[in-house]
C-alpha cells in the first residue's frame, strides 16, 4: 500500500511540474517571462519595486549592490578585513611613537586611524567601482542591467549608495577598535567632522572610480591599474608615513592630488574637540572640484557595452 502511495505520489508531482504554463512570470525586475514547467508566480505579492515607484526601485538596487558586496570574498577582504588588519599591525608595532597633527603632539595609534580610514574609504569608493563596474562592462552584466526598465540613474545612484553605506561600516568598525582597543577616542564635534568627511569623499572617490572604469578595456587591468594610482599616493599623502618627515617636492607634489586631502581633513578631525575646528572646508572643496571634474569624464567616457562592442 504505501509503494502504491508514493508512486501515486511521485505521478501527481511530474504531471505538475510538466504542466504547460498558460501565463507570464513576473520578476524582480519588472519585466514579464516566460518560464517553462513553472505554474504562474507573482512576485513579492504582486508589489514589484518598480510599482511603488523610483525611491522604492533604488532602494531595492542599493540593497541588491549591498549584498552582492557582502558576497564576494575579495570584495569582503580588501573593503573590512586588510584596514582592520593594517591598523591592528600599525598601532601595536609602530604606535608608541609620536608625531604632530595640525600642531598637536599626538602618539602614532591616533595617526593611524585617520590615515587607515582614509585607506578604506579609497578602498571601497575607488577602488572596488573600478574593478566591480570594468568586470560588469566587460562580460556583459551592465549591458543586460541597461535592457532592464530600471532606469540608469537609479543603477549607478543605487551602486553609489551601497558604497557610502559601506564606507560608513567600514569607519564605525575602525572607529570602535581604535576606541577600545587603542583608547583613541574622538570628541563629538570631530566624530560629526568625520560623518562629514566620509560623505564627501566617498562619493569623490566613487566618480574617479567611474571615470577611471570608462577607461579601461580589460578586465585584467583593473586591479593594477588601482594599485598604480593609490598605493605611491598612500606613502607620500599622510596615510601612512607623516607628512612632516616628507621633503618640500613630494608634499607639494601630494597636495595636488585627492589622497592628501581626504587623510588631512580625517587627521584634523581626530585632534579637534569642536565642530567647527574640526572641519576642514579647504579640503572638502578640493574633493569637491575634483568630484565634479571626474563626474564630468565619467559622463563622457562610461559605456555599458563592453570595449570590443563600443569599438
Amino acid at each position: 500500500m504505501i509503494l502504491i502511495i508514493v508512486k501515486l505520489f511521485r505521478a501527481w508531482r511530474s504531471r505538475q511540474v510538466t504542466k504547460p504554463v498558460t501565463e507570464p512570470v513576473m520578476v524582480a525586475a519588472g519585466r514579464q517571462v516566460t518560464k517553462p514547467g513553472t505554474e504562474p508566480v507573482m512576485v513579492a505579492a504582486n508589489r514589484l519595486a518598480a510599482s511603488r515607484g523610483p525611491a522604492a526601485l533604488l532602494i531595492h538596487q542599493t540593497g541588491y549592490d549591498l549584498r552582492a558586496s557582502f558576497r564576494n570574498p575579495r570584495a569582503r577582504f580588501f573593503t573590512f578585513f586588510f584596514p582592520v588588519l593594517l591598523l591592528l599591525i600599525f598601532a601595536s608595532v609602530f604606535g608608541h611613537g609620536t608625531t604632530v597633527v595640525d600642531g598637536v603632539t599626538v602618539k602614532l595609534s591616533r595617526f593611524y586611524v585617520p590615515g587607515i580610514l582614509a585607506m578604506s574609504i579609497i578602498t571601497a569608493a575607488y577602488g572596488g567601482l573600478v574593478v566591480s563596474v570594468a568586470t560588469a562592462r566587460e562580460t556583459g552584466v551592465l549591458k543586460r542591467r541597461r535592457a532592464t526598465p530600471a532606469p540608469a540613474a537609479v543603477l549607478v545612484c543605487g551602486q553609489a549608495l551601497s558604497t557610502l553605506v559601506i564606507t560608513v561600516i567600514m569607519a564605525t568598525i575602525l572607529l570602535v577598535i581604535a576606541r577600545f582597543g587603542y583608547h583613541v577616542g574622538i570628541a563629538a564635534g570631530g566624530l560629526g567632522a568625520i560623518a562629514i568627511t566620509v560623505l564627501v569623499g566617498t562619493l569623490a572617490f566613487a566618480c574617479l572610480g567611474y571615470a577611471v572604469a570608462g577607461m579601461i578595456g580589460s578586465v585584467d587591468a583593473a586591479q593594477p591599474i588601482v594599485q598604480a594610482t593609490t598605493m605611491p599616493l598612500y606613502f607620500i599623502s599622510g596615510v601612512w608615513i607623516p607628512t612632516q618627515h616628507l621633503g618640500s617636492t613630494l608634499r607639494s607634489l601630494a597636495a595636488v592630488f585627492p589622497v592628501q586631502h581626504l587623510a588631512a581633513a580625517l587627521h584634523l578631525a581626530s585632534v579637534r574637540g569642536s565642530f567647527t575646528s574640526a572641519l576642514s572646508p579647504q579640503d572638502l572643496a578640493v574633493l569637491a572640484v575634483w568630484a565634479i571634474g571626474a563626474l564630468g569624464v565619467a559622463a563622457w567616457r562610461f559605456s555599458w557595452l563592453p570595449s570590443t562592442a563600443a569599438a
